[in-house]
């Protein structure tokens, strides 16, 4: 008989079942951590929220800072009051920095009761302005979305935010 060839036999079977415990381990907690990450993104911890606000804008704010007209770089500052049902819930502060006759870059902060919500948009002449929500603080601090400003051509509109928080 060959005691060392039986001596390596057995240190053999020993690393293979080291080999096979350890991958096993390994493959049971990589599934447990898949498992986990599917459990998340399928069960969406992401919650949509619709704010609707009736706005009375606040009077025109237009300062001409270069050539004489509207153009680069004029500036528009506005502070508008944002209600429900007739009566006050918030309102919002914001510039525009004019680009060229018609066309601004604005930046806004909605201030509600809770926290605030910032938004910026292109500032064009069509009524109806599509925007990007850019951040929170407060309650709504992890907040992004996008909204909609309607001007409805007499000093008023509406605001419509879709607010999606985690």
């Amino acid at each position: 008989m060959d005691p060392l060839g039986a001596n390596r036999r057995k240190e053999d079977t020993m690393r293979n079942s080291v080999r096979r415990t350890v991958i096993g381990a390994c493959i049971l907690g990589c599934g447990v951590l898949l498992q986990g990450s599917a459990a998340d993104a399928s069960q969406g911890h992401d919650r949509t929220t619709r704010l609707h606000f009736d706005v009375v804008f606040s009077p025109f704010s237009y300062t001409d800072l270069g050539a004489p007209g509207p153009g680069a770089p004029d500036a528009i500052v506005f502070h508008d009051r944002l209600l429900r049902a007739g009566r006050q819930v918030g309102d919002d502060v914001g510039s525009c920095t004019v680009v060229e006759a018609g066309l601004a870059n604005c930046t806004a902060v909605i201030r509600l009761r809770g926290g605030t919500i910032a938004f910026a948009l292109v500032n064009t002449p069509p009524a109806v302005k599509q925007f990007p929500v850019t951040g929170g603080s407060g309650r709504y601090r992890t907040v992004r979305g996008d909204g909609t400003l309607t001007e409805h051509g007499d000093g008023t509109g509406t605001l419509d935010l879709r607010l999606v928080t985690r």
